[in-house]
């Protein structure tokens, strides 16, 4: 059996057509220590403009690990609710799946462990006039699965943050000083 997960953390940020950029975070764990709490938690204490669903392959298809995708974003449009929960939660559960068959998730875990993914969907999508609903798809399921393997992997590591940590600076903090 593999060895017990009580949580792991892990982000990605992948960008692809203008709007359709994604940045998981997400916190794998077994649902019966403080993970099963927490995802308990949040999806029996649904917040106005913050709903938080499970991630589906279909509208009753639900996916394993069992996958909560909580919006960072305050939904208030229609068309955003929709694209929200439809492609992006159709590719998150689908970057779940990925994550499973490349074996960053032990398959024997799939009914054990939990997923929260905090979800960032630009909201200026609405605003797109032809979305490229497949590219958008593609960003989202892989910047999942990066996410989900940083996660499992610890990384990135405390050795190569020490080592790097003066070679990386973060962009808006750059912008920042520069007056942009």
């Amino acid at each position: 059996m593999a060895e017990r997960i009580v949580m792991r953390v892990g982000e990605s940020l992948v960008a692809g057509p203008p709007m359709t950029a994604a940045e998981p975070e997400v916190a794998i764990g077994e649902m019966d220590g403080p993970m099963g709490t927490a995802f308990a938690n949040l999806l029996g204490d649904q917040v106005k403009g913050h709903s938080r669903v499970l991630a589906l392959m279909n509208t009753d298809v639900m996916v394993r690990p069992p996958t909560i995708c909580v919006s960072k974003v305050t939904v208030k449009d229609s068309r955003y609710t929709s694209i929200l929960m439809g492609t992006v939660q159709y590719a998150i559960a689908r970057g779940v799946l990925d994550s499973v068959a490349n074996g960053d998730i032990p398959k024997e875990k799939a009914n054990d462990l939990g997923i929260i993914c905090s979800v960032w969907l630009n909201p200026g999508i609405v605003d797109v006039e032809d979305l490229d609903h497949q590219a958008l798809f593609d960003v989202h399921r892989k910047a999942t699965a990066q996410a989900i393997h940083k996660a499992m992997n610890n990384q990135p590591s405390i050795d190569w943050l020490l080592e790097n940590q003066d070679k990386v600076v973060h962009k808006y903090f750059e912008k920042g000083l520069k007056g942009e």
